[in-house]
């Protein structure tokens, strides 16, 4: 077989198992990456978390000072290349940065508001002169950026904009406003998303500008008052006559939207591996507490309603990494495919990278749920960190397009796909055996269960039956997920007795019952109940114990006092 990434295209772990030489895990990480990711932890105790308090009373002179001590560290540029002023290094560098600075979430938008969506448009769709020009001062956060993509009446809708762009001789004039702006009172430069008006025979529609903010007529809104993320800056930006040279023009008039939509699907990407992080965190703060805690003669991570809860956030936390390391090989392996270039690349896996964007956020609405009802009543109070957590976490099932968007997105893509042909249901493959024969069998059902639902929803996908659609979405996210742990535990050996064995153990069992639940109302659904003998035979069965394997993960982590799987 070719290992050429993109013979094994996006939405391809509907038909087939991944090959083995793609795979990413957090187990076989390179020496490099190791250092990389040890500096930003580094980082992030000795500088950031010290100064929380400040941040979240928004002392943006510190923020912005600590964000030009990373770039000195080499974390801000790390995708940039070298002639640049940046690292010139992987995607996974960059994922493994964006984990360590997820410990205080405020400052993590900071950053990914400059370093990923506020530098992606010029870092992969920039003209040449144009990265030289932007990149170098944006590596070393002499100046500062944004994505200045929302409006009030364009939130979802985002290609629907009302900020026009209309062309004056050798320059464009910008009128219009933006919401909901991270880094929008910090930034020096924003990346405006305007629908070009020109006249007759000139290029025109939705485009993308770098636009310096002291330009005349630019003006910035006060700070937003928020439930989280108190510490980053959240503004309205206001453009009246903003005269803007051509040359800051990113790509071509009316070609915005591959930019937008692509620099979205790279930030859902990087939120996915944001997000699992910060479950990890919330879920060593519950074990912190647990063990310090005691009630009715016993310390409470000796209670087994309190260890399920324990067990549950980890067995999610272990799944979010096998896939958003999963997936930053893919779009590596294509991004360094010579040919095809960043647009088509980071395009490809639109579909995995909103399927991050909607696990990982609601993986981490669980577990912080989870870690302050851990606390109890303490929970609730500012003086835990789990207060923080909680509050921080609600906004990422929101920006980066909402979930419902998201879910939309992926079972349109696959929609379109499967009737371009592009997705052939008719060739689904079986997996590999060994020590994990029985689940790549359950895969293998799975995947032709999900044949069987998608033909079965044709109809109703192309009359916009949403409801339809998300239960797709809901289904596809779930055979991601499994499909990606049981690669991860082959590429341990995982034996019966392993952690990973357990982990995937439970896991695999609640989604295979999720996804035929699921399958059963949607036939019922579209009054296809002549297909539920089909479904039931591929994934009906018992219910099968899982609670050996929750005590001993519950155990191991009691045991170490943190997440180490």
């Amino acid at each position: 077989m070719s290992h050429d990434p993109l013979s094994f295209p996006g939405g391809a772990f509907l038909l087939r198992p991944m090959p083995a030489e793609l795979l990413l895990t957090p187990e076989n990480l390179s020496e490099e990456h190791r250092m990389i990711r040890s500096t930003a932890e580094r980082f992030m105790s000795e500088r950031v978390l010290p100064q929380a308090e400040r941040i979240e009373g928004k002392d943006f002179e510190l923020l912005k000072g600590l964000m030009r001590e990373a770039a000195e560290l080499g974390l801000i540029g790390t995708e940039i290349p070298e002639e640049y002023g940046g690292l010139g290094l992987d995607l996974l560098s960059a994922m493994l940065i964006t984990e360590e600075v997820s410990r205080l979430a405020s400052f993590c938008v900071t950053f990914g508001g400059h370093s990923s969506i506020g530098t992606a448009p010029v870092l992969y769709f920039g003209s040449p002169e144009q990265q030289a020009q932007w990149l170098p001062r944006l590596a070393a956060c002499t100046l500062f950026s944004c994505y200045a993509l929302t409006e009030s009446s364009a939130g979802s809708d985002a290609l629907s904009a009302r900020t026009v762009a209309r062309p004056d001789g050798d320059h464009y004039v910008l009128d219009g406003s933006k919401m909901w702006i991270t880094n929008g009172g910090i930034a020096d430069v924003a990346m405006v998303f305007a629908r070009v008006v020109a006249g007759e025979g000139e290029p025109q529609g939705f485009s993308c500008f770098v636009v310096e903010t002291a330009s005349p007529g630019f003006s910035v809104g006060a700070e937003e008052r928020k439930m989280g993320l108190r510490g980053s800056s959240t503004v309205s930006l206001t453009l009246d006559g903003v005269r803007v040279p051509r040359s800051q023009l990113v790509g071509e008039a009316g070609k915005g939207h591959k930019i937008a939509l692509n620099t979205l699907n790279l930030g859902r990407f990087k939120l996915g591996a944001w997000c699992i992080a910060s479950s990890r965190n919330a879920l060593n703060e519950a074990l912190r507490y647990a063990a310090s805690r005691s009630q009715f003669g016993k310390q409470l991570n000796q209670f087994g309603a309190l260890r399920d809860k324990l067990a549950h956030i980890a067995v999610r936390c272990w799944v979010g990494d096998a896939m958003n390391y999963r997936t930053a090989g893919l779009i590596e392996h294509a991004l360094t495919r010579g040919g095809e270039g960043p647009l088509r690349a980071i395009e490809e896996y639109a579909v995995e990278c909103s399927i991050l964007k909607v696990m990982g956020s609601e993986t981490l609405d669980f577990a912080v749920d989870e870690a302050v009802q851990i606390h109890g009543g303490y929970g609730y109070s500012a003086e835990y960190t789990v207060e923080r957590l909680y509050r921080d976490s609600r906004i990422n099932r929101i920006f980066e397009g909402t979930n419902e968007i998201n879910r939309l997105a992926i079972a349109g893509t696959l929609a379109k796909r499967a009737a371009a042909g592009r997705l052939d249901f008719n060739q689904i493959e079986a997996g590999p055996v060994g020590e994990l024969a029985e689940f790549s069998e359950l895969l293998h059902k799975a995947r032709r269960a999900f044949a069987l639902l998608l033909d079965a929803a044709r109809g109703a996908l192309t009359r916009d039956d949403q409801d339809t659609a998300m239960t797709l979405a809901d289904l596809a996210c779930d055979l991601y997920a499994s499909d990606s742990a049981c690669m991860r535990a082959a590429r341990l050996e995982a034996a019966p007795e392993s952690s990973a064995h357990d982990l995937l153990w439970v896991w695999i069992e609640a989604a295979r019952t999720r996804m035929w639940t699921r399958g059963r109302q949607l036939l019922a659904n579209l009054d296809e109940t002549a297909r539920l003998t089909q479904l039931d035979d591929l994934l009906g069965a018992p219910p099968r114990s899982v609670r050996p394997a929750l005590d001993r993960i519950a155990t191991r982590l009691v045991d170490s006092g943190r997440y180490s799987f």
